[in-house]
């Protein structure tokens, strides 16, 4: 049909096609948004690699249906997002794919997530394991579980899609008394590795294993202020200390890969052969994500409707998920980062250099590690007694409850045998 309007065209010249100085007038603009759109997508990840019996850990966000039977669910796991694309390619190329979400696989909105994974991938190695990110005991749980396994389990990489971005009217503090975009952000993924560090030191020395951070611009202007971050703090904090919350964490987060990869790779392996963990920060850009969504609308039905409205300017300027998942695919298929000394920042499927020198400074790192290894202890001390005080109220509420069941068993019936010897 094209060639035939073509040749027509030039044999009796442009006026013979209807609409065609309209068509003409429009295609350049056609062609600019085509061509806008193409860059902002991103870079597509051409490398491929054998992903078949490898296991891989992946904390991500999970949005379950706005109504919902249980009304304790609050987002935190990959139904969308990134993490959501990242966990379908990879378990579509056969990895084993470990999900570290905030709610129990017994969920049945989970449940039912994961079925539609394992028959849209044709992989049945996907599975869940709660993981609250909120709390330092559900990671605790998990992580001394996993490595007290006998013998060390597989793990060849742990990719960290889980986080939040706030705005800065809606600060709340998690049950450890921590700010929640700090502890989301940063502080639950120290904690995570702090205690899996044993299960990724003893992994075979040829087995490439990956542990991938995921961050974004703003660390570049953050602060390093740990005093607004300190416990019990949240209201002291001015409008310009919680915004600059968020770009801290993911500075703090950045910074402690730094130090975890100089942490891995000073470890003396019984055997004598080098370490074979290496540290990846990726940068995937700015993706149309619910919590990109959230923070733009400010979590306000006005601003809401607002993203609505301009809807078409973020579809143009802001990258899907799964073009933001690229870059994160990229760090963890490309070959070439199974060698080398680790540590490397990927966004746009190639390697950058930090824009910041304090990245990769040792004093700032370890500053932030004893900073956040004394918080994480103030926190799980505190839990601790909570739970055991929980713990005993209850057990005395039971103990009260049996009592009062077992006087009541033994009051007097119509029919027993004192009455009648009583009435006689």
């Amino acid at each position: 049909m094209p060639i035939p309007i073509i040749i027509k065209g030039f044999q009796e010249g442009v006026d013979s096609i209807p609409l065609a100085w309209s068509a003409l007038h429009i295609a350049p603009w056609v062609l600019i948004l085509a061509a806008l759109k193409y860059y902002f997508g991103g870079a597509r990840n051409t490398s491929e690699r054998l992903m078949h019996s490898k296991v891989v850990m992946v904390t991500v966000r999970f949005f379950p249906p706005l109504i919902s039977t249980n009304t304790n669910s609050f987002p935190q796991g990959g139904t969308s997002g990134i993490g959501a694309n990242v966990v379908q390619e990879l378990a579509s190329r056969g990895a084993q794919v470990i999900l570290l979400t905030r709610q129990p696989p017994s969920d049945l909105f989970l449940v039912e997530y994961i079925d539609d994974l394992r028959r849209t991938t044709g992989s049945n190695l996907i599975y869940a394991e709660q993981v609250d990110l909120t709390s330092l005991h559900s990671i605790r749980t998990f992580a001394t579980k996993w490595i007290d396994n006998a013998p060390p389990r597989r793990l060849d990489a742990v990719i960290l899609c889980g986080g939040i971005a706030l705005p800065s009217h809606a600060r709340t503090q998690t049950p450890d008394g921590i700010d929640e975009e700090w502890q989301v952000n940063y502080l639950a993924n120290f904690h995570l590795l702090s205690i899996l560090s044993p299960a990724l030191r003893v992994q075979p020395a040829h087995r490439d294993v990956r542990v991938i951070f995921t961050t974004c611009s703003s660390y570049i202007g953050a602060k390093f202020e740990l005093d607004t971050v300190k416990r019990g703090v949240a209201s002291k904090k001015n409008v310009a200390q919680t915004k600059n919350i968020y770009a801290m964490s993911k500075f703090a987060l950045m910074a402690f890969a730094q130090s975890f990869q100089r942490h891995l790779t000073a470890y003396q392996r019984p055997d004598g052969l080098p370490n074979c963990t290496r540290v990846i920060v990726v940068d995937p850009g700015a993706s149309r994500t619910p919590g990109m969504r959230r923070w733009l609308t400010g979590g306000s039905l006005w601003g809401l409707l607002l993203y609505l409205l301009t809807w078409p300017i973020w579809w143009l300027f802001l990258k899907s998920p799964q073009q933001g998942a690229q870059s994160i695919l990229y760090a963890a298929m490309e070959e070439k980062y199974g060698r080398g000394q680790g540590g490397w920042m990927i966004k746009e499927c190639r390697e950058v250099d930090f824009a910041r020198r304090d990245i990769q400074d040792e004093d700032v790192g370890k500053r932030l590690w004893e900073f956040s290894e004394k918080q994480i202890e103030e926190a799980e001390k505190e839990g601790a007694v909570k739970r055991a005080l929980e713990k005993k109220e209850k057990e005395a509420e039971k103990e009260k409850k049996t009592r009062k069941e077992a006087s009541s068993g033994k009051t007097q019936s119509a029919g027993s045998r004192r009455n009648r010897k009583n009435k006689t």
